[in-house]
């Protein structure tokens, strides 16, 4: 099996600058989506440090954790979130202008017949499997542990002034850890990552409903067009993969 993506960012309505960042590797199977904050310098510099130190921390990782026994490859998942955190913490000690700066990570990383996910925040990953549409990921945020604890309803969530109050990010603090998972691949799957400023416009069902009426590679577009109709208030980014029972012939994406 082999995964294909395609990527679409979009700095949306309300913003006049994008501090998502994404990585689209055809050639590692390596995809991911980071959400910085931390102002316009702070933010943009934590997303953009995030997705470079997991691409070239995987690149160097990846050989040998296929190779292991066991979850080599959650580890080396990992390990690589952890020095981004560590890299943008220190950075955002030794300058005031990134002061308090830190990003969200979702990324998927493909590995035999398997898949590897690595998780912090409220970025989120979908799966569409036989036309249903289901979340992997749980989010970060203060809002999805009142809904946990019963103190808040699904629906009440959705529209709560607080829900972009994240409690795990990389980079905020020196040590972060990642929710890490892996789980087997089909022939045939669709995955979307995406930063919330996607998620908040679209239920499951609906995300499912797109993805299965589109072509894969005009699929983010649309997504983003319909989430800047209903506001666009956030900058929009996502990661289609789609997972093929055999190899393309064409040469893989760059990172």
């Amino acid at each position: 099996m082999k995964p294909r993506g395609w990527c679409s960012t979009d700095v949306g309505l309300k913003r006049d600058h994008n501090e998502d960042s994404l990585l689209c590797c055809d050639e590692l199977g390596l995809y991911a989506v980071a959400d910085g904050m931390g102002g316009h310098l702070g933010g943009e510099r934590a997303s953009r440090m995030a997705v470079e130190v997991l691409e070239r921390e995987m690149r160097a990782r990846l050989p040998s954790a296929m190779d292991a026994i066991g979850g080599g490859v959650a580890q080396a998942l990992g390990e690589a979130t952890r020095l981004a955190s560590q890299a943008i913490y220190e950075t955002a000690q030794s300058s005031p202008d990134h002061a308090g700066m830190g990003t969200t990570l979702t990324g998927l990383c493909f590995h035999g017949q398997s898949l590897t996910l690595c998780h912090v925040g409220d970025s989120r990953a979908y799966l569409l499997r036989d036309g249903r549409a289901r979340q992997l990921t749980e989010d970060h945020s203060w809002i999805q542990e009142q809904v946990r604890a019963g103190l808040l309803s699904p629906g009440d969530a959705l529209v709560s002034r607080f829900r972009n109050i994240i409690t795990r990010s990389v980079g905020f603090e020196p040590q972060v850890t990642p929710d890490l998972f892996t789980m087997p691949v089909e022939a045939g799957d669709c995955y979307l990552i995406c930063s919330d400023g996607l998620s908040n416009y679209f239920s499951v069902e609906e995300i499912g409903r797109i993805l299965a009426a589109q072509f894969y590679s005009e699929a983010g577009r649309a997504l983003v067009e319909i989430a800047n109709e209903r506001g666009g208030d956030d900058n929009i980014t996502c990661v289609i993969v789609y997972v093929a029972n055999v190899a393309r012939e064409t040469r893989p994406g760059p990172c």
